[in-house]
Order: structure tokens, then sequence, then C-alpha cells
């Protein structure tokens, strides 16, 4: 079968994503009681998660709540890790947590491969996307993502106020991401609106919503993989088209998943790290200046902000009934996994709850643990250090237009969803 006939035929189940099934009513509203009504959705989360988190260390380390159909909230390290690294008992087939969950046999793919795939499927498709993502591969994009960077604070001229959440730590990542995928340049002022509506929390809120945006996504993919066909370039659209998995070229499906994982892995975690790293120096001058006179600190001091504000939560699926840790877990009970939990926590990190830009041997989770431990670690980290060296190098003076007034948000990544700064 060759590259032109699996994209020339209607290849999209059109029940797919009527397959997914709704366990229990949908309960809304603010959170009563943080150990036994958990909810990522509660606003005062996203604001700040970590009073909460401190919290449920001491009285409950283990949560619970009857929201999504029955979740269930571990908040030490050792059991966050202890759950990433078990593949016996937890499925990794959605890693969204929501009152719908996947049939079972979408398992060991799931639904974006291969961060939703379990064994043994899950080793062979992470395995033919680690070429793309190495160190050598990434450096390559270093030069037009550090020229980006400068173009970007080049537009800023004359302005005494901008919003680096959306106008420049959101648009680096995107601007990354289009270029290693090869979408031209033609396109990308609808790629960036494509992805602005599927990240938009509004439209998680109506799967309704969401299925529609993901539609016109799919549209867009499709059309960039035709012209992809029809005339080969050296990116990543062209080498998912040709490589193999167990002997045989990717199914249409199987790529486009990919694709629409790039954007949720590689956009919105790292448009979160930008912001958040600039909203700390923002309010904390005596680090931003620290920085400025040993830039040599640069990278020690991303690691630490990559641990105090890690974005990223994930979740797991219960295989079947048992008893763990002390609690009763369900069959189909979601386990939310949330690193920035595990990278505060007191037992692991000392000064946990300090941002400490000379922190040594900093073995946090910010890219998640277990074998879905992020494998675009090396590209996220580039971006944000060419982020954070450009600005610094063309704005070094900058601050907080109102400290109180930054929004935050995210339920699989958090962060600054605007970020108002003084930078004159």
């Amino acid at each position: 079968m060759t590259a032109d006939d699996r994209f020339n035929k209607d290849f999209r189940d059109p029940n797919r994503d009527q397959y997914h099934t709704i366990r229990g009513e949908t309960i809304s509203g603010p959170v009563t009681d943080w150990a036994t009504d958990f909810s990522h959705l509660d606003p005062r989360w996203a604001e700040d998660p970590f009073p909460i988190m401190d919290d449920l260390r001491e009285r409950c380390p283990i949560a619970h709540t009857d929201r999504f159909g029955g979740a269930w909230v571990p908040t030490l390290y050792e059991d966050i890790a202890a759950v990433a690294y078990d593949t016996e008992n937890f499925s990794s087939r959605s890693v969204n947590v929501g009152n719908f969950r996947p049939p079972k046999n979408l398992a060991p793919i799931g639904e974006l491969p291969p961060i939703t795939s379990d064994p043994p499927f899950h080793h062979g498709a992470r395995k033919l996307l680690l070429p793309a993502f190495t160190k050598t591969a990434v450096a390559r994009l270093e030069p037009t993502t550090r020229a980006y960077c400068h173009s970007l604070i080049d537009g800023f001229k004359g302005r005494d106020v901008v919003d680096a959440a959306e106008e420049y730590a959101q648009r680096v990542p995107e601007q990354v991401i289009g270029d290693l995928l090869g979408i031209p340049q033609g396109d990308r002022k609808l790629f960036r609106e494509l992805i602005s509506n599927i990240n938009r929390e509004d439209a998680l809120d109506s799967r309704d919503e969401h299925v529609e945006q993901l539609s016109k996504m799919f549209v867009f993919l499709l059309a960039e993989i035709k012209e992809h066909v029809k005339n080969p370039r050296e990116d990543l659209i062209t080498y998912l088209l040709n490589v193999e998995l167990r002997g045989r070229k990717l199914d249409p499906n199987h790529i486009i998943s990919m694709m629409l994982l790039l954007f949720a892995a590689g956009i919105g975690t790292t448009t979160k790290s930008i912001g958040s790293s600039l909203w700390h120096l923002a309010g904390h001058p005596q680090d931003r200046e620290r920085l400025l006179a040993e830039p040599e600190l640069l990278p020690t001091a991303m690691e630490e902000f990559l641990r105090a504000f890690a974005p990223v939560t994930m979740s797991r699926l219960v295989k079947e009934d048992m008893h763990w840790r002390g609690v009763d877990m369900k069959a189909d009970d979601w386990i939310l996994l949330s690193y920035p939990a595990a990278n505060r926590d007191p037992a692991q990190f000392d000064r946990a709850d300090e941002v400490l830009i000379d922190r040594e041997g900093n073995r946090h989770a910010a890219f998640g643990l277990g074998i879905h431990r992020c494998l675009g670690s090396h590209l996220a980290r580039m971006e944000l250090r060419v982020a954070l060296e450009v600005w610094l190098e063309r704005i070094p003076e900058f601050r907080l237009q109102e400290p109180d007034g930054v929004v935050w948000g995210g339920r699989l990544a958090r962060g600054p969803l605007n970020l108002p700064l003084h930078i004159s």
C-alpha cells in the first residue's frame, strides 16, 4: 500500500466519538472538601494549587472524588511515581480526566499514541518518534527559534506593556512545532487559530464543541498530509508518512493522532513553562538580576522553574478493582497524576515550596515519570532556554503590570493565560 492509497479514501470512523462511555452523573459547582470532592476544574486549583496540595499531603495523601465517575488524586511523590511506573494495574488509554471514558478495546494503542498507549504497543510507537527529538535534531531548530524570538520582541518596539503569555510564550512553541512539522508559512495563521480553539478551556467544557474543533483540525492536517504526499520534504510529516511500525507504514489515523499529540504536548506545556518562568522573574527582581549577572546559571534556573511550576497533569485508568495503598479502587476509576504535586513534596525536595534558582541535584518530575516521560524534553528545554535568553538580552528590565491581575489556567497544562508586563 502506498502513501497515496492510505489517504485517498475515507479512513476516519464516523462513530469514533460515540464509543466513549459516560460513567456517573455530571457533578459541577465549587469543591466543598478537596479530600472527598476534588475537582481540577475548580478555578481555585488553577489559580493556586499548592496550598491545596500541602493540605492533602497532611490529612489525605490520596484524595478521592465522586466527580468524573470516580477519581483518585495522589499527592505524594512516591505514590505518583508508583502509578506512573505501574503499567500492570493502570492503563494510559486516555490522559484527560472527565466524565467520558474511552472503551477498553482502544488499548493498547489509545487515543493519541504513544502517550495513550500501553505495553506492548507503546514501546515501538514511542521508539519511531525518537529520531525527531534527539539533541542533534533539536539543535538544528535552535537558530530559527532564536531568530523568531528576536522578531517577536522587535514587534514590541514603542510599547510599554505587552502580554508576555499571548504575544511571546504562546507564539514560540507554535512556531517551533510548525517548523518541525513543515507547515507552510502561508498556513501558519490558520494553524495558530485552530490550535487556540482546541486549547480553549470553555471548548473543553462541551464535548460537542471539542469534537467540532478537533474535526476542523483533522481537515487541516489531512490537507497538509496530502500536500506532503505530493511534495515530500525534510520534516516530521514526511518522516511519519514513510516510517514503518512492525513492518508496515502507519495507519492514517495514527499519523494524525501523533500530530495532535504534538499540539497538546509540544505547544500547551512549553507555552506554560515559558510564561511561568517570566512571571517568576517579573515578580522576583533579585533572581532576574542574578541571571543577568550570571547568565551561565540559566540552565540550572530553568530546571528549578520546571520543578516549581511544572505544568503537566496526566491521568491513568484503573484496570481492575483492587486495594491499593490503603484505598479501594474500582475498575475505570481515574487516577489524576499531578506532577506539580510531586515536585512540591517536601519528602522529595528540600525547601520544596521555595524557588531556588541555584538548586543542584534537581531530579524533578516536570516531564513525567515512567514509560511516558516526555520524549520531547530536549525540544522543550531548548525552547525555554532560548526564549528566556533572548528575552533577558533584549528586555533586561520588566515587571508585572498588576501582581494580582495575572489569570492562571490549564487542566492538562497549568500556567498564566495572560501576563501583562511593563517592559520599559
